[in-house]
């Protein structure tokens, strides 16, 4: 199997029915394997996450490697899987973003779409500008620290 990885940074609008275009080369990415299914699911820092259905069952098999009686572990798993979505394009690559996802990242018309290794993020345009210039300031110890986790 030939890893492809999710990159880049996608500026789109969303339209008054709240569906999103799905870029075509993250649409190639994503249905690589001929998967068509993906979750949509709250994601982290008010963002939206989409995952494969084979990427949403490792993500599922590696938490479920932690305690179950473990309070966050509890929490995060309800918070997470009751809110994930299962969704489907249509013939224009669009998906629908329900009223309760959208307000939990509290999207507006312009958002970001960007790749994120094995997963999609959606953000608010100006959130994600606002993360961005932010953390771009603190990239070498984010990468430090990052890389020097155990």
């Amino acid at each position: 199997m030939v890893n492809r990885f999710l990159t880049g940074v996608f500026v789109r609008t969303i339209d008054e029915k709240r569906r999103i275009a799905l870029p075509k080369r993250l649409r190639d990415t994503l249905f690589a394997d001929n998967q068509s299914t993906m979750y949509l699911t709250p994601g982290t820092d008010q963002s939206l996450a989409i995952y494969t259905e084979a990427s949403f069952a490792d993500l599922f098999k590696q938490l479920s490697h932690n305690s179950p009686t473990s309070q966050d572990v509890r929490a995060f798993s309800r918070l997470f899987f009751s809110r994930a979505e299962r969704v489907n394009l249509d013939g224009q690559g669009r998906f629908r973003i329900s009223p309760e996802l959208a307000e939990i990242a509290e999207l507006t018309s312009e958002s970001v779409l960007i790749g994120v290794g094995n997963h999609i993020e959606i953000w608010d345009r100006l959130r994600w500008e606002s993360y961005q210039a932010e953390k771009q300031l603190q990239y070498n110890e984010i990468a430090e620290r990052a890389f020097n986790q155990k």
